[in-house]
């Protein structure tokens, strides 16, 4: 209990409720965090043009900072239209249709899901770059801070927004550290800044600029928006005013998001800052190689990279907040178990945690902690849920005429087509190096979904059909007690079984050359006389040859006889079973008791009821 801390009463949910201050670490990780993997993302795209590359990077990142200015001002408008949450789901499902809100929803999970494994592994490179050792144990390292990061989400919410807050701060402050003192250096000696710990040499150009380069770059950087959508997510997180903490909050995360690429997209070409290969030995990251040649490798470099690999890391401390609540939504429209839409004792919902948690991991596993091939379908979910969220937001204002609706149209049109463009951009430019899955998980995930949702609908429709209670013509049941001999376990089961009928057997299942005899005899003395002396009717003993040592099979014969033979009747089989206490002595025991009844419960019949009778082991 201590790990996870004490548990919360649902009163003490208002404690829980985020302010701007703790709202920027626990919405904010993924935008801010995406300045360490999004700059990269589209300078290793132009890696191999060469110094060209530098001339257009700037022209690619003021183009990724105006689409993220357009999402800003219609995430703005969508908190407030949607003050209880803003998410793509809801905005679909209200304007588009169930459908599209599926769609959109699966969009979600995904960009969350990815958003776990690529936020740790890039946190992971960030440390790499400085301590080269570490390596070989990316893998390792990589779990290690997947499992600590679900340990923190599951004490609760403002705890974690209260862990991250000091990292948070202490990254902005470092970077933007930086980026000021670059910027200095640069006017300083008129555009031509020496850096203190040079960064690895541009290696000569290998391809010709092209169209098809530029759309490929500027697709790849796109994945610096990925996190915006997590604060209308989370509007009902905020403390009240909600819809005013949460836009503040968002301008807050995207006010230093646009400002860190504006700044990185001039000054890595100012300082000749390249992308690497994270697979190969010396792989240093942009952000590590910046601050390098800003500061050089003292006190401040470690401490910065210190930063950078806490907020890279814990960027998925977005996904653990906003993921949980996309599969409460869809757990309320029963398109997943009803569990997901249940809170934990620490007022957070568990299960959407693990799930994320262990998904995560097995990501993580199967690329070995190097997950660059997932970052174009990262980006394929995050904007195929920016289209939905943006196209049912036009259609709302469609719907509500007013004052100053056109312009709320008209912003949230542009955020649409805008935001249609990149993801077509996305998918063409991308598509042979991931973001042709999403044409496969995407749907298939969608079905799984609406066949969850026809279960329960069928359940649903089954269930209402109950009639009035029939209370005429009741008869007790006909009840059948496997046992296998006279003993505490079996006494139990007979003493409930003399409570509900007067219909009663015993079934022995004889196996092999067990003494008949002696359990006929017992039976007589312990069961027949003393029952005998309270009542006309006795239980009687049923005893049956397994040849070939079947034990389930002869019960289940027995049961479908006797229903066969009283079809007016309800037949209960209670089955006795010793329980013991400790899980040590738990295995020395077979679980006959518990396959005995699955193999009931797949018969299938209504007409059979089944009772455990545990008798605990002291």
């Amino acid at each position: 209990m201590s790990l996870l801390g004490k548990p919360l009463a649902t009163w003490e949910e208002k404690k829980e409720e985020l302010t701007v201050v703790t709202g920027v670490p626990v919405l904010g990780l993924d935008a801010l965090a995406s300045t360490g993997y999004g700059p990269e993302a589209a300078l290793i795209v132009l890696l191999p043009v060469g110094l060209i590359g530098f001339h257009y990077y700037p022209i690619i990142v003021t183009a990724i900072v105006v689409q993220l200015f357009i999402l800003y001002l219609s995430y703005q408008q969508t908190a407030a239209a949607y003050p209880n949450g803003g998410g793509a789901y809801i905005v679909a499902k209200d304007n588009l249709g169930e459908h599209p809100a599926l769609w959109a929803a699966v969009s979600l999970m995904l960009d969350y899901l990815l958003n776990v494994a690529v936020g740790i592994s890039a946190g992971i490179g960030a440390v790499v770059s400085a301590i080269p050792f570490l390596q070989s144990h990316l893998l390792a390292l990589c779990l290690l801070v997947l499992l600590t990061l679900t340990l923190i989400n599951l004490r609760g919410v403002r705890e974690s927004g209260l862990t991250f807050s000091v990292p948070v701060f202490l990254f902005v402050a470092c970077v933007g550290g930086a980026i000021a003192l670059g910027v200095f250096r640069f006017w300083q000696t008129s555009g031509h800044p020496h850096p203190v710990i040079p960064p690895p040499p541009l290696p000569p150009a290998t391809a010709t600029l092209s169209t098809w380069i530029l759309l490929t770059a500027f697709a790849n950087g796109c994945t610096a928006m990925t996190g915006v959508e997590a604060v209308s997510n989370g509007i009902p997180l905020f403390r009240e005013p909600k819809v005013r903490n949460a836009q503040r909050t968002l301008t807050v995360i995207v006010g230093i998001l646009g400002l860190f690429l504006l700044s990185l997209g001039f000054l890595c070409p100012a300082y000749h800052i390249v992308a690497m290969d994270e697979r190969k030995p010396g792989y240093q990251t942009v952000l590590t190689q910046l601050i390098g040649a800003v500061t050089g490798h003292g006190i401040f470099y470690y401490l910065a990279t210190a930063s950078i690999f806490t907020v890279l890391t814990y960027s998925a401390q977005t996904s653990f907040a906003d993921f949980p609540r996309v599969c409460r939504l869809l757990a309320e429209d029963r398109f997943l178990p009803p569990v997901f839409a249940q809170r934990g004792s620490r007022l957070v919902f568990t299960h959407g945690v693990l799930v994320l948690a262990a998904t995560s991991g097995l990501l993580l596993i199967g690329f070995g902690g190097v997950i660059d091939a997932l970052i174009p379908l990262f980006a394929v979910g995050a904007f195929s849920a920016f289209l939905f969220s943006q196209a049912g937001m036009v259609v709302h204002w469609l719907h509500r005429p007013g004052p100053g609706v056109r312009i709320k149209l008209l912003t949230n049109a542009v955020g649409a087509v805008t935001t249609a463009v990149v993801l077509v951009i996305i998918v063409l430019a991308k598509f042979k190096e991931g973001a042709w899955m999403t044409i496969v998980f995407v749907p298939a995930l969608v079905l799984l979904l609406e066949r969850i949702n026809h279960h329960y609908q069928k359940d649903a429709r089954e269930l209402e059909q109950a009639q009035e209670v029939q209370v005429s013509n009741l008869r007790p049941p006909a009840v059948i007690i496997p046992i296998q001999d006279w003993n505490r376990v079996t006494e139990k089961a007979l003493e409930l079984a003399l409570m509900l009928s007067e219909d009663i057997t015993a079934l022995h299942i004889s196996i092999e050359e067990d003494d008949q005899k002696a359990l006929e005899k017992i039976w007589k003395e312990k069961v027949e006389r003393p029952v005998r002396a309270m009542r006309s009717v006795v239980p009687s003993l049923q005893i049956v040859d397994s040849p070939y040592r079947w034990l389930y099979q002869p019960i289940l014969d027995f049961v479908k006889k006797t229903r066969n033979e009283k079809p007016d009747r309800l037949i209960t089989v209670i089955i006795p079973e010793l329980i013991e206490r400790h899980w040590y002595t738990y295995l020395l025991h077979p679980r006959r008791g518990a396959k005995l009844r699955s193999l009931l419960y797949k018969e299938g019949d209504d007409r059979t009821v089944v009772i455990d009778t545990p008798w605990y082991s002291r």
